[in-house]
């Protein structure tokens, strides 16, 4: 693809005490596309994920987001939403007031936008519940709410559609080809085939640490 990356990984190696968890990954992903990561538990998928949003470093390599270098020119993406294994909320909050706290960290998006975001995954941004009373579908649909309502540029989900019944899967499809119209860098890891197939416009097969396969999807996701 033409055209300047917006998310660089160049030959990117991470070791964490003697074990090697990463190994020489290059990518280079542009907006308006969504990217797909399959592999087995412990392929790397959601170590991978951690160090391109920032939360670790690699040991070797470099990672550019924007034309800006991790751990140099920035610690983390100027403009990501996060999602990486179980979304952690106060359990004494309703999911408006989880968000509006999170939402006062950078104090871009009123209540009005959160309310939105929280609909647009599905769920009611007036249901006076607590988070304790979320079942586990809830609380992952508040989990992409959390990730989206900034409206970052970089957007990083790992296994987004976990615990979602048939019908909040579908509704988080339309949500993620919505966000990659609107010109975002989707990552997502899935074990689903056919749900990464469907939504993603390049995958990438990793396996202990590596990216070993990658191929372009066409019409799929268009």
């Amino acid at each position: 693809m033409t055209g300047t990356a917006f998310l660089e990984a160049n030959h990117v190696s991470k070791q964490i005490k003697k074990e090697q968890i990463l190994t020489d990954i290059d990518l280079s992903l542009h907006k308006g596309k969504i990217y797909g990561f399959r592999g087995k538990n412990g392929s790397g998928k959601t170590m991978l994920f951690r160090l391109l949003c920032g939360l670790i470093r690699a040991s070797k390599g470099s990672v550019n987001v924007d034309g800006k270098t991790l751990g140099e020119d920035i610690s983390f993406p100027p403009s990501v939403g996060v999602l990486i294994e179980y979304p952690g909320f106060l359990n004494g909050y309703t999911g408006f007031k989880n968000l509006k706290l999170l939402a006062e960290i950078n104090k871009i998006i009123d209540d009005e936008k959160i309310k939105q975001s929280i609909g647009m995954v599905g769920l009611d941004p007036d249901d006076k519940r607590k988070y304790r009373k979320y079942s586990l579908g809830m609380k992952q649909r508040l989990g992409i709410a959390q990730a989206i309502m900034e409206e970052p540029e970089l957007i990083i989900l790992d296994e987004p559609t976990n615990a979602l019944d048939s019908d909040g899967v579908e509704e988080i499809k339309k949500v993620l080809l919505d966000l990659k119209a609107d010109g975002k860098c989707i990552l997502i890891a899935s074990h689903d085939k056919e749900e990464l197939d469907y939504l993603s416009d390049e995958i990438f097969m990793m396996e202990n640490g590596k990216i070993v396969d990658h191929y372009a999807l066409e019409g799929d996701s268009a």
